[in-house]
């Protein structure tokens, strides 16, 4: 199914683009080409070969979640350079 003037213009317009006659008739074309070209993929026989949305096998490699100690408030801010009230203490940078 070619591509027509018309569908790239309403494209166009949805994107907000503005193409003059001659750049709208060259991207018709250049979408029809691309078009034509992947329509080519219906010819390959894919009858034997399963659905996949990556090549390889992937798994997860996230450790389980696993409650932990963590550190207290005290050692947290033990070694900042500066705190207020058991808190990190930063410059303002937002004036």
């Amino acid at each position: 199914m070619p591509i027509t003037l018309e569908q790239v213009a309403e494209v166009a317009a949805l994107a907000k683009l503005a193409f003059n006659g001659e750049q709208t008739a060259k991207l018709t074309k250049e979408l029809d080409q691309i078009v034509a070209y992947v329509d080519k993929l219906n010819e390959l026989d894919t009858s034997n070969i399963a659905p996949t949305s990556h090549v390889f096998d992937l798994k997860n490699v996230f450790r389980d979640d696993e409650v932990e100690t963590w550190l207290s408030q005290e050692e947290a801010v033990k070694n900042a350079p500066r705190k207020k009230a058991g808190y990190f203490s930063v410059p303002k940078v937002i004036g």
